[in-house]
Parts: structure tokens; sequence; C-alpha cells
């Protein structure tokens, strides 16, 4: 038996999805991959690591510059921004660093000293320091990013309360900075959408696993306020491309905007430039749906929501086999023969690394899912 991977869990499955990744990569001609959200370090309580050479591999493989910052750092961050910005600096262009912030810190004079050492943005994690957004302790920061045409990348997942409201806030307050929600701004993604068209300084990373999710940001917001993103160690920027740039391309995304979305706008804003208008959101119009690729997407999701928590998907993952079994030459039968062959990969993965941890080979899952919800993008032969 194998001995549990020295990768990180995502990029384990780096190789084998190349053929996903190259047929969505051949959609953005003249374009490049700019990944919006990505970490390092190895003091974070969730257990996940990334070291900086890791890293950089993960992004070669993707073609793909990045934006990186530290992962939670229990005992403070001036010495873990020290370290993306000395990794910035030595990666001939590869990154750009975000300096991450703790309100309970003097989070102003860290600002200040990392955006003098050559930090492009900020990133502040509201559950990890256990703080609002609207905390007075950060109004002066979000001033220094107004001043400085800042990014600040917020955390956006479960467990913030308010969060969506003092993001618009803070983006009427502060026309200057701006304010990118990670993950999709899932959690208040149900009516921020509808706020985005009036406040040009609020963006969304597309940092997340789940199609659902993904093709109502694309579809609600307009394209040139979302920012492909990995989310690495979470994810890998090659994962992160087969999952975020797939949904843009089922709902019509393409040409500029796609280019804006793949890495235009996140290029543009840590310039400290303006990235262009592109017009209103795009619509649902290309969201029919199939009703057997439907069967599909549900049993993944099924398995991976047990999978997530550490429980066994393998019988939601055997009904999704057997719904991919679609008569040939039907709409979903060159779909569900690419989620099979996803599913396949999976479980060599997890026969490989038995002993390992359940997320190893997740990613396989994760990107069934996401192609069987998009039948109309391009898919590698199999």
């Amino acid at each position: 038996m194998t001995q549990a991977p020295s990768l990180w869990p995502a990029a384990l499955a780096d190789e084998r999805l190349v053929p996903w990744f190259e047929v969505v990569l051949a959609e953005v001609p003249g374009g490049e991959l700019y990944d919006a959200h990505t970490h390092i370090g190895v003091n974070d309580p969730d257990g996940f690591k990334l070291a900086p050479e890791q890293l950089l591999a993960g992004l070669e493989r993707a073609h793909a510059r990045g934006v990186v910052f530290p992962m939670h750092e229990p005992d403070g961050y001036p010495p873990a921004n020290d370290a993306v910005l000395e990794l910035a600096e030595a990666s001939e262009g590869r990154l750009v660093a975000f300096a991450r912030l703790d309100p309970a810190a003097d989070p102003l004079g860290e600002a200040t000293r990392c955006v003098e050492a050559g930090a492009r943005g900020l990133k502040l994690h509201p559950r990890a320091e256990q703080f609002e957004l609207a905390d007075p302790r950060l109004e002066s920061v979000f001033a220094f990013a107004d001043v400085h045409r800042l990014p600040v990348l917020v955390h956006a997942g479960r467990g913030i309360p308010a969060l969506g409201r003092h993001a618009v806030q803070l983006c009427e307050r502060h026309p200057g900075a701006r304010i990118i929600l990670a993950h999709a701004g899932i959690c208040d993604l149900s009516w921020i959408w509808a706020a985005a068209a009036d406040l040009p300084n609020l963006f969304f990373d597309t940092s997340w696993w789940s199609a659902a999710d993904l093709l109502a940001l694309f579809t609600l917001v307009p394209p040139g306020q979302i920012i492909w993103a990995s989310d690495a160690p979470y994810g890998s920027p090659l994962i992160g491309a087969c999952l975020g740039l797939r949904c843009a391309l089922q709902t019509g995304i393409e040409g500029d905007s796609l280019r804006a979305v793949s890495g235009g706008t996140i290029a543009a804003l840590v310039a400290g430039e303006d990235p262009p208008d592109l017009g209103p959101p795009v619509g649902g119009d290309r969201l029919d749906g199939d009703v057997l690729l439907a069967r599909v997407e549900t049993f993944l999701v099924t398995a991976l929501a047990r999978m997530l928590v550490g429980v066994d998907g393998a019988e939601a993952l055997q009904l999704a086999r057997l719904a991919c079994d679609v008569e040939r030459g039907t709409h979903a039968a060159a779909t569900c023969a690419s989620v099979l062959s996803l599913l396949d990969h999976h479980a060599d993965i997890r026969a490989q690394y038995a002993d390992a941890d359940s997320r190893v080979g997740l990613a396989f899952v994760i990107v069934a899912a996401v192609v069987a919800r998009t039948p109309d993008v391009p898919l590698p032969t199999t």
C-alpha cells in the first residue's frame, strides 16, 4: 500500500485533471490565469499546510500567477506577512503579496508597514479572528485602503453575522477600497447580487466548490466584478480553473469578459487601476438543465456532503455511476462518460492511498459534479 502523499490533498489530483484543465484553458485565448486567493503556512489549526515551493509548483502547473497571503497564524501575523512579502519578491512576478490583519493587533500599523514593504492588498478573515466586518478597529484600515485604492479580500463563508450588509456599507463609505468577498460570497449571495450592480468596488472571487453557487454568481453578478480564485491549499489553481471557468463558460461568459474573470480584473486591482466595465449580468438563459444530468449531480453532491465531514460516500457514488448509465447518443451521454472517467480516477486514488484521509481524491468528485452541471462546455476525449 502506498504511503500517504506528501503533496497537499487537492494537488494530488492535478496531473490526472490536466485534460479537463486544458480544454477550459483553450477557451481563454489571449488571456492569463491569475489566482486571486492562495495561502502559505503550516500553523493553521485546521491542519491544512502549504509550503511556498508547493504553491509555486501548483501555479506553474496551471500556467498561472497568484495573490498569496498567510494562513491562520494563532500567534500573530507580522512574521507570516514578512514571509509572503519575501516570497513574492523572489518569485519573479509569479506572486504578489497581500497582508493578513488581525483587528486586535494594530491592524492599521501592520497594513501600513506591509504596503510600504510591497504588499498590494489586504486579507481579512472574520471567522478565524472572530470579528465583524464593521468592527470599529478596522475603520481606519478601510480608510487607508480607500486612499491607496487597495483590494481587501474578505473570507465570506458561513458563520459571519451581517457580513454582506457591512460589506455594502463599507463599499459605499470607501469607494476607493475594492472589497472582494471570497468563496462567491455564499454567506449572503442570496441577496447581495442585487446590490452589486450599484457598487463597482464590490467584487467576488470564485474559490468555492458548488456548481449551484458558482452558476448563481456568474448569472446574477456583473462579469467585471467576478474574479477567478482557487483557495489553495483547500483547492489548487488547476482544480480552481476546472471549476470556476467551466461555470463561467456554461453561463455564456466568453471573450473579453472571460479574460477579465480569469485574470484581467485582479491584475488591474493589484496595480491600483480600475477594471473595465463589462456590462450587466449575463442572466440564466443558458441554464435549462437536463433531467438525467440533474440526477447525476444530485448523487455526487450527496456523496460530497458526506465525504466533506469524513463520512463514507460510497453508496451515493455508486448511485451516481448508475445514473450515468444513459442511452448512447443522448445529450447527457458524453457528459456522463466524462463523469465516469473522473470517478474512476477517484476510485484509483482511494485504492492507492487507502490509509489517507478522505480529502485525498475528493477533487475528482467535485470536478465531476461541476462537469455534470456544465454540459455545454467542451470536454476532453476520455
